[in-house]
C-alpha cells in the first residue's frame, strides 16, 4: 500500500540520494531505474528496509569526471513503489515523486552511497495534487510540443495531450524530453506548476534554434 504522506513531518530528515546527470524526477512523476552499482544495490537494500524513500538528484559535474561529484542544491524524494530482483543481480525499480528537498548538508557517512540532510520546507506544496492550475498555457505548449515532435519525426496522441491534467501532462513532458541538465535542473527548480509550464515551453520552443541562440533567461 502507498504510503500517504501528507506534512512535512512525513518525511525523513536524513535521504540516501542517487546522483545522476540527466534524470529529473518529480512530485507524482514515475521514474524506472535499473540498479547495477553495489553501492546504489546497497542503497535500494536499505530504503527496502526502512521508508523506501531516496532522494534523486543532478551532480553539477558529470558523475563519471569526478567520483564524489558537487551535488545541486535541489532534489526530489521518491518512494519505490515497485521494485524486481533479477538474476544478474540487479534491482529494476520504479520511483514515484513525492517531494522536492533543498540540501541542508552532506552528512558524514560509512555507507557505500551518499547521504543528505533534507530541507522540504520550501516545497511544502508538493505535497497536495495540483489538479489544474490558472494560466496554464496548453495551447502553446501544444504548437510547441507539435513542432518539437515533427523536427525528430516522432508523434503524439493529441487527444491525451490536450485532455490530460495539467500537472500530470507539464511534469511528464519535463521528466521524458532529452533536454540539458541544467535545463532539467531549471524545469525542477520552478516554483510553480504555471512557472514549470512556461519553462517547459520555452525550452521545447528554443529547441528548434542553433545552439548558439539556445539561452534560459
Amino acid at each position: 500500500m502507498m504510503h500517504r504522506y501528507v506534512h512535512l513531518g512525513d518525511m525523513p530528515a536524513t535521504l540516501p540520494v542517487f546522483p545522476l546527470t540527466g534524470v529529473l524526477l518529480l512530485p507524482r512523476g514515475l521514474l524506472p531505474l535499473n540498479i547495477f552499482e553495489p553501492r546504489y544495490l546497497a542503497m535500494i537494500d536499505a530504503a527496502l528496509a526502512d521508508s523506501r524513500l531516496i532522494g534523486m538528484i543532478q551532480p553539477t559535474v558529470h558523475e563519471e569526471k569526478n567520483l564524489r561529484p558537487p551535488l545541486s542544491h535541489v532534489g526530489c524524494a521518491g518512494r519505490i513503489t515497485s521494485f524486481q530482483e533479477t538474476d544478474d543481480r540487479r534491482y529494476v525499480i520504479a520511483l514515484t515523486g513525492i517531494c522536492r528537498f533543498a540540501v541542508g548538508e552532506e552528512l558524514s557517512v560509512e555507507t557505500p552511497y551518499r547521504q543528505i540532510r533534507a530541507d522540504y520546507a520550501p516545497f511544502a506544496g508538493d505535497l497536495v495534487e495540483n489538479a489544474s492550475a490558472q494560466d496554464f498555457p496548453r495551447d502553446r505548449l501544444a504548437v510547441a510540443l507539435r513542432a518539437y515532435l515533427t523536427n525528430r519525426d516522432l508523434k503524439a496522441d493529441w487527444e491525451s495531450v490536450m485532455s490530460a491534467p495539467a500537472e500530470s501532462l507539464v511534469n511528464a513532458l519535463s521528466m521524458t524530453c532529452p533536454f540539458e541538465p541544467a535545463e532539467k535542473q531549471a524545469l525542477l527548480e520552478a516554483k510553480t506548476l504555471p512557472e514549470r509550464a512556461d519553462t517547459l515551453v520555452a525550452l521545447l520552443e528554443m529547441a528548434r534554434l542553433p545552439d548558439s541562440d539556445r539561452r534560459l533567461n
